[in-house]
């Protein structure tokens, strides 16, 4: 209903003011016979239609190229819209106060002083329509009592989610009467922008993002993912352990802590691997002022990333093709990863496997004969991936923002540290990840992932074979011969059986056996 009545406003004063500049702009005296002429010469040239759409460009090249850049490329979008948002940060005025007091005793249900001993007035993080606060808790959570407060201010919030769906209102109807609108795709384009300020405005998302992210990485003594306080977590406030921390970016606070720089810019090219690749969970937006340095005593020198608002998955089969590409292409095997294209359905199937490998090994070759310390990895995976445009094909979007993401990991690394080797790191990591993918670890997995679909149809074998056997049974009757075929095949089935049960008999046999002796041995 909010979103209607804005929508009212701006085409009310678009006809008011509009129509009142060309009623004053109409001579005095002939203002009707003016209005006739000019509608029916508008409506009368045809050239005007084009003369305005091939002029529309160069009033706004930027404009023009930036929706051109979105139509052909809509991952952009999110990383776009994630840049624009950190520029206009500033701008916004922080809650304060009794507003302050007012916001959380509104979020919570509870009056702030009941739940906190102290709120640091200050805000740690001022954001756009957020601020983050330090805060001590009147009771441990968890073993915690200090901890970091996200608040929202609704106010804000409602008033971006109003515009954004101004926005889309404004694209659905460019797309109703405009053919160049309708090919960029302004609506999905606009949905797309509209979908990711709610994401970021999610707080109860981004807290179940950081439990995910513990989940896969609580063992890794190489990060340290803050605990979520669950209850403190509404959809105004987000609550989590505090952790003091230095900007990974500083090099004279990561020296004045004896933290080797070094190694924090190797552990960032090793986690953001791991964690897009192996457990297909990352930060789509990856930005260097979100990556920091733990300096508590029990976790100095892990990497913390705060941010959690923009995150994506991968599904397996992505995940299996960038590793095994990855991979391949390292090891200069384009034969290898241009059958992988193939078998992803990221070609046309009448696309020949010779041309994309040559176009592979043209596009990769030069990476290989630079210099180790000048090579990319980033931009060798951009070809893993963009090397199927010339043959009509592409990727998922999500492979395309998780190599983006290990771009901007890399090159946050180097300014770190210019001498990693990032390039051996991935090769490495990728490896890993790909022989254990391949290994008893990677069978044991996919056969868990397989044994819930086994359960459903094991029982129903014994009436698939009964109606398989019946079904031939029924044709062989019409066929000279057709009772003897029958009789084989049973009695085939039959001696299967037999020597399925013994072999399940022998490995019980066996299996006790194994076990007695385990246990006189034992005691």
């Amino acid at each position: 209903m909010r979103s209607r009545l804005r929508q009212l406003r701006l085409l009310f004063c678009a006809l008011r003011y509009g129509f009142r500049l060309i009623w004053l702009a109409a001579p005095e005296h002939h203002k009707l016979h003016w209005f006739v002429t000019l509608a029916s010469s508008l409506h009368g040239d045809r050239r005007l239609a084009s003369r305005l759409h091939s002029s529309l460009p160069r009033l706004a090249p930027l404009a023009a190229a930036f929706a051109q850049t979105l139509a052909t490329r809509p991952e952009l979008a999110g990383a776009t819209l994630h840049d624009a948002i950190d520029a206009v940060e500033h701008f916004e005025d922080p809650l304060s106060g009794e507003a302050l007091t007012t916001t959380l005793r509104t979020a919570l249900g509870k009056p702030p002083e009941t739940l906190f001993m102290w709120i640091d007035p200050k805000p740690a993080h001022n954001g756009w329509c957020e601020q983050t606060h330090v805060a001590r808790l009147a009771l441990p959570v968890n073993g915690h009592q200090t901890i970091t407060l996200r608040v929202l201010r609704a106010q804000q919030v409602q008033e971006v989610d109003d515009d954004a769906a101004l926005l889309c209102a404004v694209a659905r109807w460019m797309e109703r009467f405009s053919r160049a609108a309708r090919k960029l795709q302004l609506r999905a384009l606009a949905q797309a922008l509209r979908e990711d300020l709610q994401r970021r405005f999610d707080l109860r998302a981004q807290a179940a993002n950081l439990s995910q992210s513990g989940h896969h990485l609580g063992e890794d003594p190489r990060i340290v993912v803050p605990d979520v306080i669950w209850d403190l977590c509404t959809p105004q406030t987000l609550a989590v352990q505090h952790i003091d921390t230095v900007p990974a970016t500083d090099p004279i606070g990561l020296a004045e802590h004896h933290i080797n720089v070094t190694q924090v810019a190797a552990h960032l090219v090793e986690v953001v691997t791991r964690q897009a690749f192996e457990h297909g969970f990352f930060h789509a937006a990856f930005d260097a002022r979100r990556v920091a340095v733990s300096v508590e005593p029990e976790t100095r020198g892990r990497l913390v990333l705060a941010g959690a608002s923009l995150m994506t998955s991968l599904s397996s089969p992505e995940r299996e093709f960038f590793v095994h590409g990855a991979t391949a292409l390292f090891e200069q095997d384009y034969g290898r990863l241009a059958t992988l294209h193939h078998v992803a359905g990221h070609v046309p199937a009448h696309a020949r496997t010779e041309q994309i490998e040559a176009e592979l090994r043209t596009r990769s070759e030069a990476h290989f004969a630079s210099d180790s310390d000048e090579r990319s990895a980033g931009a060798l995976f951009h070809h893993l991936l963009h090397a199927v445009q010339p043959f009509g094909g592409e990727v998922s979007p999500r492979l395309v923002a998780a190599q983006r993401s290990f771009g901007q990991a890399e090159a946050l690394a180097r300014s770190i540290h210019p001498g990693v080797d990032a390039w051996g790191i991935a090769r490495d990591t990728l490896a890993d990840i790909a022989r254990r993918d391949l290994g008893h670890h990677g069978w044991i997995r996919r056969l868990s992932q397989e044994l819930p679909h086994l359960a459903q149809i094991a029982p129903r074998v014994p009436q698939m074979l009964f109606r398989f056997f019946e079904h031939h049974a029924a044709l062989s009757q019409g066929h000279p011969g057709g009772h003897a075929a029958q009789a084989t095949m049973l009695e085939a089935w039959r001696r299967e059986h037999r020597r399925t049960r013994a072999l399940l008999l022998a490995c019980a046999v066996c299996g006790g056996v194994i076990g007695v002796t385990a246990v006189l041995f034992a005691g």
